[in-house]
C-alpha cells in the first residue's frame, strides 16, 4: 500500500493554494515519491479528510481573525468526521503588521477543531522571528505556533525556506522519513 498524504487548503487569493504546491513539492522532493494529493476545499469535499491517515490542512485568516469562506462554508461538516486515527499538520497564511491582534487566529481555530475530533497534530513551529500582538494559533506555553505561520505580506523572502524545513519536520514527526 502506498503512503498518501491528503492536503486540504482553502484559497481566496491564490496564496495559500501557491504555498500549498510548495508544500507538496518540497515533500515529494524530500521524500523521493509523489506523497501528496491537493485539495482545494471549494471543489473537494471535506469527507475525503477520512480517507487519509497522514494531513496537511492549509487556512489564510481573513481580517480581524475571521476565516476564510470556503472553510467558513464547510466548518460544521468537519464536525463529521472521525480523524481519530489521524496525524494532522496546518499551516495558514497571515498578516503580521495589517493585523498583528489576530495574526494567524484561523490557524488556531483549524487546530483546535481537529485536535477536538481526535487528530494527533504535529508540525509546531517556533514564534521567534515574527512581530504580533496576539494569536490564537499560539501553543499553550506561547513558544510555539500549533503550525506553520507564513506572512505573504511581510516576509516573502522566508516562506520557501520555513516550508522546505517544515516539510522535513512534519515528514519526520508523521514518521514517514
Amino acid at each position: 500500500m502506498s503512503i498518501e498524504i491528503g492536503l486540504f487548503y482553502g484559497s481566496s487569493t491564490c496564496y495559500t493554494e501557491m504555498a500549498a504546491e510548495k508544500i507538496r513539492d518540497s515533500i515529494n522532493r524530500i521524500g523521493g515519491s509523489e506523497l501528496v494529493v491537493l485539495h482545494n476545499i471549494a471543489s473537494d469535499p471535506v469527507a475525503l479528510m477520512a480517507d487519509y491517515q497522514y494531513l496537511i490542512l492549509g487556512i489564510p485568516t481573513w481580517d480581524y481573525g475571521e476565516l476564510q469562506e470556503d472553510w467558513e462554508s464547510h466548518w460544521d461538516a468537519i464536525d463529521s468526521l472521525d480523524l481519530s486515527q489521524s496525524q494532522v499538520a496546518v499551516y495558514g497564511l497571515g498578516d503580521q503588521i495589517g493585523y498583528p491582534e489576530w495574526f494567524q487566529d484561523a490557524l488556531g481555530y483549524l487546530w483546535a477543531k481537529v485536535v477536538n475530533l481526535g487528530a494527533r497534530a504535529v508540525g509546531a513551529w517556533p514564534n521567534k522571528g515574527y512581530q504580533f500582538e496576539a494569536s490564537k494559533a499560539l501553543t499553550e506555553d506561547g513558544q510555539f505556533f500549533v503550525g506553520l505561520p507564513l506572512d505573504d505580506e511581510n516576509q516573502l523572502d522566508l516562506t520557501d525556506d520555513y516550508i522546505e524545513r517544515w516539510s522535513q519536520q512534519i515528514l519526520q514527526e508523521f514518521g514517514l522519513l
